[in-house]
């Protein structure tokens, strides 16, 4: 029970104010005339002017109140190491039984752990959201156990009380990490890239260490080991090896008392690309496609085109001589045996022999395909002819022969069973609305894989491996009727875009192959294939464990499965003669950025709420009850602040002047006065 005068006014208080300056006017009149009623005048106005500002004796029955303890436990990845999880045990259960002992005082216990994705330790959004639960005058003090690694400072609330860091780790701690300053996403394939490195010792790092190996792998691939130098920038240059994504791991190995390996290792992944796609288009004779392939493939800025057509062929006698004909020989010699090889991609478009190019050139056009390149066969009505490029050395590489019949007929192309699960002809929009071509070379296949028929099913579209090149065979010279729009035309582009990826080996459009789509720690494997089941796809975690994950068809020829990562780092993917490297969290995660535990990042704001830093390596400091604004944090202790806080249960309120006793009184005084100056 807590008793107190409260003031409840019947009238406004400058009106009772003023009705006190009236009071007091007569008072001082009655003593300057000389009254000698004036002092039980004085004593009427008095009685009045209280009865009016209402004075009431409140009762209050109040409850007190714990004081409030906020303790932040820091579960994050960088709490994880050494020996901090054990000393954040201990100190959580040595505070508990403390605040246990403390009379009025409860303890809020609240867990902090890994923010999402790669945000770091937030500690301050999990106070804010503390604050935000419970009442700001109850709050005593703050103390958060953690390595003072804090991710979030920028977002400190209004503190209400003391805040305290009870710093895990020791002194004596030290780290080695690997920083990738540099790395660029993209690079072109055979060219180098430059990389930025650093090896960085913190923390009581051993004196005399220079230097540090570093081990570099790409793809899973046995790792190159070299020495660099530790403490500065090192530019290393890099060739990617193939086209599409190419994992490459840096890893520093593990030195002796280092607190942590996390941070030693580095992930890059950067995807190669070509610089230019050199094009060798040898036209036959002009016709209405040809402009089509020449516009189709001048249209993409990063095709380097040579185009080689036959104007005049030898059988044709106009009398005209060669020298007005051509200002400059073309240098086929030099395109066809010197240089064939920095080609990428050859076509063939209605192309017959007619002795301009002879069979050695040929010949060395088939010896460039078994070594790597890629041809691709427009074939025309000559194709089925005694002319036909397939008697000449070429049909090594060919994957059909004509059998002399030419179909003169409306047709609309169509993908076949196979070509509903290759790449290249997979899912190509539009199918049913395609334009119809009116010309198809009748071949019987030998090799490779139909992806496309045409009348009757016949083979229109045969892609083969030779060697270590790529062949396309195009049984139709009608192609362009869709870029020209013909009864709704078709996907042309897209199309012979993924032909010329097929024939360049691209990772994207092969046949059989095995992948993953990173996003944060979840990956989407995907297995593509050729034939009708596959098997599990073994996992290997970077702890070296392993897992079978059993995927499910979602489209022909297409599996997939989504598979969580327990851990950041790098995963190998098998299943069957496929194999990938995929890599799962960023490059280099915040947590192990900076491992050595320290108070300077807490710092400014325990110094503005007077609080202290305190290492566990010393002990759990005393508590002391400190007053507000005073210093809350000494050697060996740190302070609460009483709050006294109370919730009231119940009010009453008792007039201290009722009206019955302020009318006797104030009656009383003033008849009493006026009988005194009556009797004078």
């Amino acid at each position: 029970m807590t008793g107190s005068v409260i003031f409840d006014p019947l009238i406004a208080w400058p009106f009772l104010a003023a009705l006190s300056v009236l009071a007091l006017v007569g008072v001082v009149l009655a003593l300057w005339r000389g009254l000698s009623g004036w002092a039980l005048r004085a004593l009427a106005s008095i009685v009045l002017l209280g009865a009016l500002a209402g004075p009431v004796y409140q009762v209050e029955d109040r409850t007190p109140l714990t004081d409030i303890v906020i303790l932040l436990e820091d579960e994050s990845a960088s709490q994880k190491l050494a020996d901090r999880p054990d000393q954040t045990a201990q100190a959580v259960a040595d505070l508990t039984d403390a605040m246990a002992k403390r009379a009025n005082t409860e303890l809020r216990h609240v867990i902090v752990s890994d923010a999402d994705g790669d945000a770091g330790t937030e500690l301050m959004a999990a106070l804010n959201e503390t604050l935000a639960e419970e009442p700001r005058a109850r709050i005593a003090g703050i103390i958060a156990i953690s390595d003072g690694r804090v991710h979030d400072v920028e977002h400190t609330p209004d503190l209400p009380a003391p805040l305290h860091l009870l710093l895990t780790g020791h002194e004596s701690d030290w780290d080695r990490r690997l920083i990738v300053r540099n790395a660029p996403a993209f690079a072109i394939i055979g060219e180098p890239v430059t990389l930025t490195l650093r090896v960085e010792d913190s923390g009581a790092a051993p004196k005399g260490a220079t230097s540090a190996p570093l081990d570099i792998s790409v793809d899973g691939e046995p790792a190159q080991r070299f020495e660099i130098p530790t403490g500065r920038d090192i530019e290393l240059p890099v060739t990617l090896p193939h086209g599409g994504r190419n994992v490459i791991q840096f890893s520093v190995p593990e030195a002796t008392g280092e607190i942590t390996n996390r941070n030693n290792t580095a992930l890059i992944q950067m995807n190669g690309v070509r610089d230019r796609l050199r094009v060798l288009l040898v036209s036959g004779e002009p016709h209405a496609g040809g402009r089509t392939w020449r516009n189709l493939l001048k249209s993409d800025s990063s095709v380097d085109l040579v185009h080689f057509t036959i104007l005049r062929p030898p059988e044709k006698q106009d009398g005209v001589p060669v020298s007005e004909l051509s200002l400059i020989a073309f240098p086929t010699r030099e395109l066809f045996l010197d240089k064939i090889d920095e080609f990428d991609l050859i076509i063939f478009d209605r192309y017959k022999r007619r002795g301009i190019l002879p069979t050695i050139y040929l010949d060395n056009v088939a010896k460039y395909v078994a070594d790597g390149g890629a041809v691709l066969i427009a074939a025309g009505p000559d194709f089925a002819s005694a002319d036909s490029i397939y008697r000449t050395p070429l049909s090594a590489i060919l994957p059909a022969q004509p059998t002399a019949r030419v179909i003169e007929e409306s047709f609309r192309p169509d993908v076949s069973d196979l070509g509903d699960r290759h790449p290249v002809t997979f899912d190509l929009q539009g199918q049913e609305d395609w334009g119809s071509w009116m010309r198809q070379i009748d071949v019987e296949p030998t090799s490779g894989s139909v992806l496309m028929t045409g009348i009757d099913d016949r083979p229109l579209l045969i892609l083969d491996r030779v060697g270590e090149g790529r062949v396309a065979l195009l049984a139709s010279d009608h192609a362009w009727l869709w870029s020209r729009g013909y009864q709704g035309g078709g996907p042309q582009l897209e199309l012979l875009r993924r032909l010329a990826h097929w024939m360049m080996k691209e990772p994207e459009l092969e046949e059989e192959a095995l992948w993953a789509e990173p996003t944060g720690q979840t990956m989407r494997i995907i297995r593509r294939t050729l034939g009708e089941g596959i098997n599990a796809v073994t996992v290997t975690r970077p702890d070296g464990t392993t897992v079978e994950i059993e995927l499910v068809e979602t489209s022909p020829g297409r599996y997939e499965a989504l598979y969580d990562g327990p851990e950041i780092g790098l995963y190998r993917l098998v299943e069957g003669d496929q194999e990938t490297v995929i890599g799962l969290g960023p490059a280099a995660p915040r947590e192990f950025e900076q491992t050595i535990a320290t108070g300077e990042v807490l710092e400014p704001v325990i110094a503005s709420v007077r609080g202290g830093v305190f290492r566990l390596e010393d002990g759990i400091p005393t508590i002391r009850n400190v007053r507000a604004g005073r210093p809350a944090a000494g050697r060996g202790w740190m302070g609460l602040i009483p709050r006294d806080a109370y919730e009231t249960r119940d009010v009453t309120q008792t007039s201290i002047l009722p009206a019955w006793l302020v009318l006797l009184l104030a009656s009383a005084l003033i008849v009493m006065g006026w009988l005194r100056e009556g009797r004078r």
